[in-house]
């Protein structure tokens, strides 16, 4: 289903599915330059789907605000707008019910770890892939949602940075690296391998 989300004055696009039974809804936020369009994601939001977890992808951005570099890079700003997606999520009758989770990429990663930080949010578990999670390093020990970090074993400096992360992380944690991926998991079987890993932990946390 195509919806709008008002957020901030904007309204931003989206694509809410939820499996019949479904206990909980995971909110997607992508990288730097993506969209809801972003096939690595939507890949993942499939895998579950099948799991019984329902999936909304959304564009943090307008169209207009995504043609500036630095409005890609606002984390806060991009914070603000995911918080603005579980309100919104929260207002619906058919959602307001579910435990809520967050799938962050990249910078997107820093987006939900704040957001879940956030005590109005009330998340019951984020993933991060490759994510920028030092972008959100004076809150992660904030977060106590259940939180997965999965790094390709070849994205060095990012896996790096999680492991920092990591240590500061206050609850229930878990850091997998997915061996000869780099950033974008674009090597044969890594993309499935973090879609995996991805839909139990929510699967496993939501349900």
């Amino acid at each position: 289903m195509i919806v709008t989300i008002p957020a901030d004055g904007v309204e931003l696009e989206g694509e809410l599915l939820v499996p019949d039974g479904a206990s909980g809804l995971v909110l997607f936020a992508h990288g730097s330059g993506s969209s809801r369009h972003s096939p690595r994601n939507n890949f993942v939001a499939e895998r579950l789907r099948e799991r019984g977890v329902g999936t909304l992808l959304f564009d943090l951005l307008t169209e207009a605000e995504d043609q500036t570099y630095e409005t890609r890079f606002d984390i806060p700003l991009l914070t603000d707008r995911l918080v603005d997606a579980t309100r919104w999520v929260r207002s619906r009758d058919e959602t307001s019910d579910m435990s809520l989770g967050y799938f962050g990429s990249s910078t997107g990663s820093a987006a939900a770890l704040r957001a879940a930080a956030r005590d109005e949010t009330d998340a019951d578990a984020v993933v991060s892939r490759g994510g920028r999670v030092d972008l959100a390093s004076e809150v992660i020990d904030q977060v106590t949602a259940p939180t997965l970090f999965i790094v390709g074993g070849n994205d060095h400096q990012v896996l790096e940075l999680n492991r920092e992360a990591y240590d500061e992380l206050p609850g229930e944690k878990e850091l997998e690296v997915v061996e000869g991926a780099g950033h974008l998991f674009e090597e044969p079987g890594a993309l499935e391998s973090v879609a995996d890993l991805a839909a139990a932990w929510f699967a496993d946390q939501l349900g």
